[in-house]
């Protein structure tokens, strides 16, 4: 039979592999880390591509007599693998064959390694078939030894006993006697075939023949593929015994693919794959990583099958779990491409008449049953793949066939706090979890929240965060395997309080970075997060705060570009930001975060940033809600421009001059309003730094600072302020500058209107990628209209208003705005945000919702938009 079988060798290895070639698998990385293995003279070259020249140096065994032959000890050229081999492959040596090895580092010899001989015809009836032992792997050596004794009683052995030893980075390459080197090293690579057929699990990544430096030259056949195309089973090998270190795989199956071709006399390489004790996994056999080639691994049963065979020594140890699994992966992706099922069974036609290890007799032409996961010894009279590796293979089916095994929740926390048997959140909630399956195996993790997907997250995470409604929830965690199986475990019951309604105050600092005040006195690294202090801070109760208003801005940042985040304190960072900046430039952003274990983050992405923080209210839950106020919102409408003279004089505010502004009985804002939520833009400025700052009519004014600018700058910004005789003030600092301010809703006293629900930051449109719009940006006068009900946690009803982050970014005008507003209402003259060409820039809208949808407009130019959620507003 051709091209039907490879090694019935005993075969033993420890598992290898190598650093640095292909990406890996977390269990890959993490094994690889822990070697601590220094590199050998045969991982110098373990991550370069293409062919690496390879040597077979060959020093003939002297006859004894008496069945008896040696090599003297002796230094020889340097080599990594060895073996003996013989002119005739039907010769048999029924005796011992040893061999020793001189490290050549070292100097020393190491111990006497038995040789187990080859069958013949493995790779089918070859005319350049040798007799030989399977080879083993010692390392960078320069010296060898070796003793055959025959043991028959008629004391002969074959003729032509000679090592053969490989060195698998030649480095000079040169032609040797026998070898055909007149093609240049790709001349016999495997012609491309079309795809092979998908799989119903993701393809691992393999070291391609490339990679590890197949010489293809030694090729000069091409690949065999399946006659009917089918893979129905995976057998498991071990392969190179001997001691070896991760980075020298690539050289070990550099020095295989040379044994087997140049000793053995084989088509190529016998394995299909190869995996090294880190998880590494390394295509074997020439013809495609998706194509169903026939290995020479499996006698008489490689006509239906894939061969992995795992580089180490198994019989006394197993393999390690980097090597499972990537065991697992591969034959289940091969297997999946078939349909097959890496727990199930298969019938096989076996090829030859031959019994197995368990003393299992075959018939050729019959069919037997074989797990389509199988070890070699299922198949052959061998102990391959080794005693302790055998026993692991219900472990390896479990892994590839899934599903996630031992899932359990670890812990519940993000804001929730353990109340009897279950959980009270202000919102947010944080699952952690475990389990004992490779990350590598597992497609996702899904966070339930009764029964439906609130947060998905890859299978290398081990937590997710949600926002929970008011109300009582059941929480769970799901693991979908890669076979697509799902395990699901039920977290908690988790309670959040109903509505919160809204407590304004006069705007007062908590924070600031330069001076140290509420946390230290340094600029927020690179990746870096400050934790705030906020319950029982500057008059804002220590219990029961479900949320806090905060104006935040960014100063003298040193990236080009950065932006922070504000979250929860507790809770996991979404990829949502909350204010966006460039170096030097300073941003005010306003953020109405949930407040965890009484304190709220600020992460910075990039570079350093000093950051403030001034608190303009807070939101409260329960029986302290009733004395707070609720919020009616209102179409934007413009309340004041100092450039035209609404509401206020026609000037610009001058240095240290303020404005005050009446709101309370104007359009549309009652007469007995207690807060007011208004769109600020400062326009015009002339100081080269100055800031403005928002605060109620017959108050003092504190430090607290609204919005942030420089001279020739606009800048926009929401605030929240109380109303105090009905009246809000208007301060600048520095200069003189134009102030525009945009009315978009109010609170007030009593439960009419609508309670504030805290949501986890989450984006519903970017413009960019096509996120709940179109893939454009929004053109000169264009609308786009974006579904915000019934989205990412939104209520499909009942919603009033929601609050989002909304960022304009690569703007092409000179100078530009969007207006954010209700669906099927007319836009009026208001201003969200502002911004000039190539700036970015962040503003917080609250928004009236109408028909479950708002709009947003840009005015000239063209530009980006994004917009982030971070809560709404219900009756």
């Amino acid at each position: 039979m051709r091209g039907t079988a490879i090694a019935a060798a005993l075969g033993v290895v420890a598992v290898l592999g190598v650093q640095g070639i292909a990406g890996g698998s977390e269990a890959e990385t993490q094994a690889q880390n822990k070697t601590g293995e220094a590199p050998s003279a045969y991982s110098a070259r373990a991550d370069e591509t293409g062919p690496v020249k390879s040597k077979v140096h060959k020093l003939a065994l002297t006859s004894k007599g008496r069945g008896e032959a040696t090599l003297s000890r002796r230094t020889t050229e340097p080599f990594g693998m060895l073996g003996v081999s013989w002119p005739d492959p039907d010769a048999e040596i029924e005796g011992t064959i040893e061999a020793r090895a001189r490290d050549s580092e070292t100097g020393k010899w190491s111990d006497w390694i038995e040789l187990e001989p080859y069958l013949p015809g493995l790779d089918g009836e070859r005319p350049a078939e040798r007799g030989s032992t399977e080879p083993v792997w010692v390392g960078h050596s320069d010296g060898a030894e070796v003793r055959v004794s025959d043991g028959a009683a008629s004391g002969k052995l074959p003729s032509g006993l000679r090592l053969d030893m490989v060195d698998p980075i030649a480095e000079d390459g040169a032609k040797q006697a026998g070898d055909d080197l007149n093609a240049e090293p790709a001349a016999f690579a495997a012609a491309a075939a079309e795809p092979g057929p998908p799989s119903t699990v993701p393809q691992p990544p393999v070291v391609t023949r490339a990679e590890w430096g197949a010489d293809e030259s030694l090729n000069d056949e091409g690949p065999i593929y399946l006659e009917n195309g089918v893979i129905k089973a995976a057998f498991v090998h071990h392969t190179a015994t001997g001691e070896y270190s991760c980075t020298e795989s690539a050289a070990i199956v550099r020095s295989l693919h040379v044994y087997h071709v140049k000793t053995n006399g084989w088509r190529d390489l016998g394995y299909n794959f190869l995996v090294d004790k880190c998880g590494t996994i390394f295509e074997g056999r020439q013809g495609g990583i998706d194509q169903p080639v026939q290995g020479a691994h499996t006698y008489g049963f490689n006509s239906e099958s894939t061969g992995v065979s795992v580089i180490g020594d198994y019989t006394d140890v197993g393999a390690s779990d980097a090597a499972q699994t990537s065991v697992a992966r591969m034959a289940a992706y091969k297997l999946g491409q078939y349909g097959g099922d890496p727990a199930g069974k298969t019938m096989l036609v076996a090829g030859a008449t031959q019994t197995n290890y368990h003393g299992q007799r075959f018939t050729a032409g019959q069919s037997y049953e074989f797990d389509q996961i199988s070890g070699h010894r299922d198949g052959f009279n061998t102990q391959c793949p080794g005693m302790k590796l055998y026993p692991q293979l219900p472990t390896i089916r479990t892994l590839a066939a899934g599903p996630v095994q031992n899932l359990k929740v670890t812990s519940v926390g993000g804001g929730a706090v353990a109340v009897g048997s279950g959980y009270e959140s202000p919102g947010p909630v944080t699952v952690n979890w475990s389990t004992t399956t490779p990350s590598s195996l597992i497609s996702r993790f899904e966070l339930l929240v009764d029964g439906a997907t609130a947060a998905t997250v890859e299978g290398n995470a081990r937590k997710a965060t949600a926002t929970l409604t008011p109300g009582t929830h059941r929480v769970s965690v799901k693991a979908v395997h890669q076979s697509g199986k799902a395990t699901s475990v039920t977290a908690a019951t988790v309670t959040v309080p109903h509505p919160k309604s809204y407590f304004p105050v006069t705007p007062k600092r908590l924070m600031d970075t330069r001076i140290g005040l509420g946390v230290p006195k340094a600029p927020v690294g690179d990746g870096g997060v400050v934790t705030l202090d906020v319950a029982g801070v500057q008059g804002i109760p220590a219990t029961g705060v479900g949320a806090v208003v905060l104006n935040v801005t960014a100063t003298q940042p040193t990236a080009p570009h950065s932006y922070v985040s504000v979250y929860p304190d507790g809770t996991e960072r979404t990829s949502a930001s909350s204010l966006n900046f460039v170096q030097g430039q300073t941003k005010p952003n306003l953020v109405i975060v949930p407040l965890v274990n009484g304190k709220v983050n600020f992460y910075n992405r990039d570079g350093t940033v000093h950051l403030i923080a001034d608190v303009t209210g807070y939101y409260m839950s329960g029986a302290a809600a009733a004395d707070g106020a609720t919020h009616f919102p209102v179409t934007p409408q413009r309340l004041m421009d100092t450039r035209s003279g609404l509401g206020v004089p026609k000037a610009p505010v001058g240095d240290g001059g303020v404005v005050t502004l009446q709101v309370a009985g104007v359009q549309d804002v009652p007469a007995d309003v207690s807060a007011v939520v208004l769109n600020v833009t400062a326009t015009q400025p002339t100081a080269p730094h100055s800031y403005v700052a928002v605060y109620p009519d017959g108050t003092e004014r504190t430090s607290a600072s609204s919005l942030n600018f420089v001279q020739g700058q606009t800048t926009p910004n929401l605030v929240i302020v109380p109303v105090v005789n009905g009246k809000v003030n208007f301060y600048n600092w520095d200069g003189t500058v134009h102030l525009i301010a945009d009315v978009t809703g109010y609170f007030r006293a009593g439960g009419e209107g609508a309670s504030h629900y805290n949501l986890t930051p989450k984006r519903l449109m970017d413009t960019r990628s096509g996120l709940g719009v179109p893939k454009a940006p929004v053109g000169d006068g264009g609308v786009v209209t974006l579904q915000v009900s019934g989205v990412q946690g939104v209520p499909a009803s009942g919603v009033t208003a929601v609050v989002l982050n909304v960022t304009a970014t690569q703007p092409t005008a000179p100078h530009s705005y969007a207006a954010v507003y209700p669906d099927g209402t007319a836009r009026t003259s208001a201003s969200s945000l502002n911004y000039v060409q190539g700036e970015t820039v962040p503003n917080l809208v609250i928004v009236p919702v109408v028909n479950g949808k708002i709009n947003f407009y840009n005015w000239d130019g063209t530009v980006h938009l994004i917009a982030d959620i971070t809560g709404y507003f219900s009756k």
